[in-house]
């Protein structure tokens, strides 16, 4: 049952994606309510209420329950604990099962595998022998990740061709956390692809953009991506595997690794709208954020179709000062986030160029 114009959509998280998916809702008829510690969040801006608490407050998970006809999150790191007991007063969708895959690195490689998804080869890595013992493995090289939390290439350390053995400190210095070692990959390009999964268990999957990063964010998106038809229609396919596999509703960012056969090995899983989904906004009469909220809302699910070829670009710390040139640039979509202070590494806004598809 779809909800009704006018009702309350619960959101998890402040931030620029929090932001636009609030926009999306009040096209829809919608009002958000967003639960969030800091207060005139990004998406506070653009909602109808901010309750200002952490996200694991007993009384304004309480509270946020009440405003709200269903919830959903917009960042993967929101505590299982918390996701679970709203959804015993309200529906909340993507399900905790999607946080609990995604917050762990290693179990979310476990799973991905699990339903015949291929990623790159792992090892759990706790200790400075356990990491000796599977540099050896890889032949000495490999990505070390923390399993939980890390985000825009934080936590991770990368090996190559390493001799085994030396490796003393290094767990330490990675915070004394579980880790995880995963095998470097010959890939020609990373790809990602946006699919959403509607509450009658419908699927709809964007084309695969083709990413670029840079110190470990994600600078442009490129479509149409430079694969063949089959690895497209492989994308989706493995997106609609991890949806069905997951009983997920919403939108949810599958990242792939590329290799020189067109073959692909997923390499992340976001359960919520993601950054390589920006492009949408401009180049689909539906973007991801419409149908997020058209998943969660029970209704239809909207035509992912791409009317144009374009670039997204994120705008981080510094670039800010472009943003007078690309007011002045015809065929650009200019989206600003509302934050008050740039820093380095700080994703600010982001532009998308279109160009007409022939």
């Amino acid at each position: 049952m779809s909800l009704a114009p006018g009702s309350t959509i619960g959101i998890i998280g402040g931030g620029q994606l929090g932001r636009m998916l609030a926009m999306a809702a009040a096209r829809l008829g919608y009002r958000t309510v967003v639960l969030e510690p800091e207060a005139d969040c990004p998406a506070a801006q653009v909602a109808n209420r901010q309750i200002v608490a952490a996200y694991d407050d007993p009384a304004a998970l309480a509270e946020l329950a009440g405003a709200s006809a269903v919830v959903t999150y917009e960042f993967e790191n929101v505590p299982v604990q918390a996701a679970q007991t709203l959804a015993a007063h309200v529906p909340v969708y993507p399900p905790a099962r999607a946080l609990e895959v995604a917050q762990d690195r290693l179990t979310e490689k476990n799973f991905l595998n699990g339903i015949g998804v291929l990623t790159a080869e792992f090892c759990p890595v706790d200790t400075d022998d356990h990491l000796s013992a599977a540099l050896k493995k890889f032949s000495g090289s490999g990505v070390l990740k923390t399993r939980r939390m890390g985000y825009d290439g934080k936590g991770q350390r990368v090996f190559r061709n390493m001799e085994t053995g030396g490796f003393a400190g290094i767990c330490e210095a990675m915070g004394n956390v579980p880790l995880i070692l995963e095998s470097l990959v010959a890939f020609e390009r990373e790809i990602s692809v946006i699919a959403a999964r509607g509450q009658d268990g419908s699927v709809a999957a964007y084309d695969p953009a083709e990413n670029i990063h840079r110190e470990g964010i994600l600078r442009t998106s490129t479509l149409p991506a430079a694969i063949a038809p089959d690895t497209a229609s492989a994308a989706k396919q493995a997106a609609a595997k991890i949806l069905a596999a997951l009983d997920y509703v919403g939108v949810i960012g599958v990242e792939f690794f590329v290799l020189a056969d067109g073959s692909l090995l997923a390499n992340e899983l976001a359960p919520r709208v993601h950054n390589s989904g920006h492009w949408t906004e401009a180049a689909c009469i539906v973007s991801q954020f419409e149908q997020h909220i058209r998943a969660i809302a029970g209704l239809p699910l909207g035509s992912p179709a791409r009317h144009s070829d374009c670039v997204m670009e994120n705008l981080i710390g510094d670039d800010m000062l472009k943003v007078p040139a690309l007011l002045a640039e015809p065929g650009v979509m200019l989206h600003l986030y509302g934050k008050a202070e740039s820093r380095p590494g700080r994703k600010m806004g982001h532009f998308t160029r279109i160009e007409r598809r022939r």
